[in-house]
């Protein structure tokens, strides 16, 4: 479940498009097999090419890789940007590249076998895709926070629960039922309601509370003419 340059532009399409159909409620993210992400794909040589390019001096190198980092970037933020909630259920390794992705989902669950990595210091070079700027501002920026962005340290699933990283740990087999039961009770909520909190959340967490409040102020009255506040 290593991240190459194709998953990066899946991901990116994927969570731009999924608004466009008036079924979907709700975003439920896994992992294929034992691991929820490893991380980059190492193997993929159109993430590394600006390193090993020999065509080029360091400076033109440098700036030939900047629109990548951008598109890995757009695409981490994709899942901030839908409106539509994403639960994400983890087992097994999150690290690197998957820290990230799970950074900009909505829910995070877990079962007991997670262990999870903001593994980039340890391998030369900082998290540029959204770690170091979300997870702060999901578990507080302190001192064990710190430390895990510093070190590269392994975390299990008690303390990233402990921390407030994930809603809560569940039994070994409960994973995707748990985050299914999380997917139907937000699909019986309107789904305006639904985008309109999402957005809020979202914005409010780089605002102060004034600009929040006007923020979702502006929104609302235009989307509490909505059918959906009669029917509740």
């Amino acid at each position: 479940n290593a991240m190459n340059s194709q998953m990066f532009r899946d991901i990116s399409h994927l969570f731009s498009h999924l608004d466009q159909s008036p079924t979907h409620r709700c975003v439920l993210l896994t992992g294929a097999g034992p691991s929820f992400c490893g991380g980059i794909d190492t193997s993929d040589p159109t993430l590394i090419n600006y390193v090993t390019r020999d065509d080029a001096d360091v400076a033109r190198r440098i700036l030939s890789f900047r629109p990548q980092i951008t598109d890995m970037q757009r695409a981490i933020s994709s899942l901030e940007k839908c409106p539509l909630p994403v639960v994400v259920a983890i087992r097994g390794w999150c690290i690197g590249a998957g820290v990230d992705l799970v950074c900009a989902a909505d829910v995070r669950l877990c079962d007991d076998t997670a262990v999870f990595s903001i593994r980039e210091v340890r391998v030369g070079l900082a998290a540029d895709v959204g770690t170091l700027q979300r997870f702060p501002k999901i578990v507080g920026g302190g001192s064990r926070v710190r430390e895990l962005c510093l070190t590269g340290e392994d975390f299990d699933a008690s303390e990233a629960e402990r921390i407030g990283f994930v809603s809560r740990v569940c039994r070994m087999g409960s994973l995707e039922e748990e985050a299914v039961k999380i997917c139907e009770r937000v699909g019986t909520c309107s789904p305006v309601a639904v985008a309109v909190t999402k957005e809020s959340l979202v914005f409010s967490r780089d605002c102060s509370v004034e600009e929040g409040l006007e923020h979702v102020k502006n929104i609302n009255a235009g989307v509490l003419l909505t059918n959906d506040l009669m029917v509740g």
